[in-house]
């Protein structure tokens, strides 16, 4: 399988104008996942070869605003870019509990109208990672709230005998978060392709076998000249 990663952007804090706040795209089989979302990441899109319209996963980390700001105007600007018919997949987006509750209010509050649906799948910090009364500050969404396009998400928890966080299961790839310890809660995440048999084409290998002979027989090896 054919993988390559972009760097969209390295810096911290605030992007500058020759390097972007944090993010970065995985591409696979066409799709396009995007790793954080910095403010300035649809810009950098636009400079590289990626299509915005491709993706189909996010992933953010942790919600410092160098690191998921740049969202709200991304989900935006496909939606623009799709044009009013649309067929698209939903969008999934991972992240951090609150991650839900900021997008929601984001959308509501600039009334935009997104032509696409997408869901959020909030990953929920264990205690030494936030304190419980913390935790009820980023999950008091009313659930009954939601964008018109938003589908039903996960609440995820910690698996305590694997220590990780079940992202992605599926034929191709198995997706995993963990926890990172940082000033609020955060996750790195690990995206792992699954073993697949090969194809042998056994005639190619009998031809392939037959002309190797045919050169050893004609041209043998100098040690034997």
């Amino acid at each position: 399988m054919s993988m390559d990663v972009t760097f969209l952007g390295t810096g911290a804090a605030y992007p500058s104008p020759t390097r972007g706040a944090s993010a970065l795209v995985l591409r696979c089989e066409g799709e396009c996942w995007l790793f954080d979302c910095g403010e300035g990441t649809q810009t950098q899109l636009m400079k590289s070869q990626l299509k915005a319209g491709r993706i189909t996963k996010i992933f953010i980390t942790h919600l410092h605003g160098d690191h998921f700001f740049g969202l709200p105007g991304l989900l935006c600007t496909i939606s623009l870019q799709s044009g009013s018919v649309v067929t698209k997949q939903p969008i999934e987006i991972y992240g951090p509990a609150g991650l839900r509750d900021f997008i929601w209010r984001t959308m509501e509050l600039s009334h935009t109208e997104l032509v696409f649906p997408y869901v959020v799948h909030e990953l929920v910090p264990t205690a030494d990672q936030c304190p419980p009364e913390e935790l009820k500050e980023f999950m008091h969404v009313n659930k009954t709230d939601s964008h018109p396009k938003e589908g039903q998400g996960r609440t995820i928890l910690l698996d305590s005998e694997e220590n990780s966080y079940l992202l992605v299961d599926d034929e191709q790839f198995v997706v995993k978060a963990f926890r990172l310890f940082h000033r609020i809660p955060s996750f790195g995440f690990s995206v792992v392709e699954k073993k697949r048999p090969g194809k042998l084409n056994a005639q190619k290998l009998k031809d392939l076998g037959k002309w190797v002979f045919f050169v050893l027989f004609c041209f043998p090896p100098p040690h034997q000249l």
